[in-house]
């Protein structure tokens, strides 16, 4: 399996060296040379089996020979060991054919660790075998960074850096990644909102000095692996519901593209997906895009569901890659004018794009509304980010293909806004229950790209 990037100048990689890797050289993002496929009748075994085996069987394809089988198994029974569910990720009925996909049942209480424990997981064992050390440094708009923290917390190999905007991340969310101890790991509150931070985190990369100096990876969406974790659950969500034989189609609250675009993948592979449903808070420049409207920036506008707040979907890129027929030269000028600003999309690649996602949005009135009525009519406590999800859902479902919205993070991550919409304050797991108690280590940094990689230098260093 090989590895090539999105702006089709970078080098061809193995598994590894593209998981190790994050951003391609050109400025690109790392995607398969080519799909692997699985049978109907792969597809239909999974019933009955797993969350480990499952995930096995969809990521084998994909990882060539970077680990041997036994390797890779017991790999995947280490990264999900730590889950408070059995099922790892469980549906819940909410209405007739509607089904909420709970993902946060892992250690930060966010989908982010079904991607960041393996990936942590992974890192170890291959950089365990070199004897090699890297530096991660990570941007997030909140569950990225707390689950990349713990998934590399205390791990031999690995110095941890995270920038997450200063004031705009919850309370849960923040002392998440302030309060572990380990000296591998730093939070980095950072002057400026999400795409402030990723775009440092970019620059960083794109400074080939610094990057090949301190042997920099990356941790976000852009990084391969990350995605690759996130198409097994389509895959046991779906066979739950009577895949393949029966088709499904799926709501993704998504902010930077890479969960939904797991779904493409799922898709790609085999598994019967009627829809791809894309849902937006009031941020929603993937909305616009995906209705015709061009990839136009505007100004990030802070919401009850904050780790949506983003203008640069850097995951959107790979959308948009396999929409212009796997033209890296057109990618590349694209990015180009995103700098500038935005830029449209040909109207070939726009159908392109349409035959294959579907978008809305959520107001922060409809998404307020939305944790009410659910709490008032299922009994379900719903975060924002998952409201989002379920609002633009029963807007778009087909009623006789079932659809399946994620559920992103815990309730109890963000408390004022479930607070404010039904009265309820939700608690945190009893795990969590010391959570604001403990003693928060962070470093306030300015949006200084310099300053920001004399910071890591330095704390590399000591």
């Amino acid at each position: 399996m090989r590895y090539i990037s999105t702006r089709g100048t970078a080098p061809v990689l193995t598994f590894e060296e593209a998981m190790l890797t994050g951003l391609a050289r050109d400025g690109g993002l790392y995607v398969p040379e080519t799909i692997p496929t699985l049978s109907a009748d792969q597809i239909a075994a999974m019933a009955g089996q797993s969350y480990e085996e499952v995930a096995f069987t969809v990521m084998r394809p994909f990882i060539g020979e970077t680990f041997t089988d036994g390797e890779f198994r017991a790999i995947i029974a280490r990264a999900y060991e730590g889950f408070g569910h059995e099922a790892r990720a469980p549906l819940v009925q909410l209405a007739p054919n509607h089904f909420l996909l709970e993902l946060f049942h892992g250690p930060t209480l966010a989908f982010k660790d079904f991607a960041m424990q393996l990936i942590g997981q992974m890192f170890q064992a291959a950089l365990g075998r070199k004897g090699a050390r890297v530096t991660i440094v990570g941007a997030t708009s909140g569950d990225t960074g707390s689950a990349a923290i713990e998934a590399f917390r205390g791990l031999d190999n690995v110095d941890v850096f995270i920038l997450y905007p200063h004031g705009r991340v919850s309370d849960v969310q923040r002392r998440q990644m302030t309060t572990p101890g380990e000296s591998n790991v730093h939070a980095l509150a950072m002057d400026g909102d999400f795409d402030d931070c990723q775009a440092r985190l970019k620059d960083m990369f794109n400074d080939f000095e610094f990057r090949d100096g301190v042997k920099l990876a990356g941790v976000n969406s852009i990084n391969w692996g990350r995605v690759l974790a996130q198409v097994v659950y389509y895959f046991t969500a779906a066979v739950s519901l009577g895949a393949p034989q029966r088709k499904v189609s799926f709501t993704v609250p998504t902010g930077n593209f890479g969960d939904i675009f797991a779904g493409y993948i799922a898709r790609q592979m085999g598994l019967p997906i009627t829809e791809l449903v894309v849902a937006t808070n009031q941020n929603d420049i993937l909305d616009r895009c995906l209705k015709g409207q061009g990839y136009h920036k505007g100004g990030v506008h802070a919401s009850i569901s904050p780790s949506m707040d983003i203008q640069v979907s850097s995951n959107f890129e790979r959308a948009l890659f396999d929409a212009f027929d796997r033209d890296g030269n057109a990618v590349a000028q694209l990015m180009d004018e995103l700098a500038g600003g935005g830029f449209d999309v040909s109207q070939g690649a726009m159908e392109n794009l349409q035959e294959i996602y579907s978008s809305g949005r959520a107001s922060e009135e409809e998404t307020t509304a939305t944790i009410r009525e659910m709490r008032e009519t299922t009994g379900e406590l719903l975060c924002p980010h998952s409201a989002v999800g379920v609002k633009v859902a029963k807007e778009q479902r087909d009623p006789s293909v079932p659809m399946i919205t994620l559920a992103t993070a815990h309730p109890a991550k963000f408390p004022d806004a479930v607070e404010a919409a039904t009265g309820i304050r939700p608690p945190l797991p009893p795990r969590m229950a010391d959570l604001f108690e403990r003693e928060e280590r962070m470093t306030r940094v300015e949006n200084n790209l310099d300053a920001l990689k004399s910071l890591i230098k330095g704390k590399i260093a000591s």
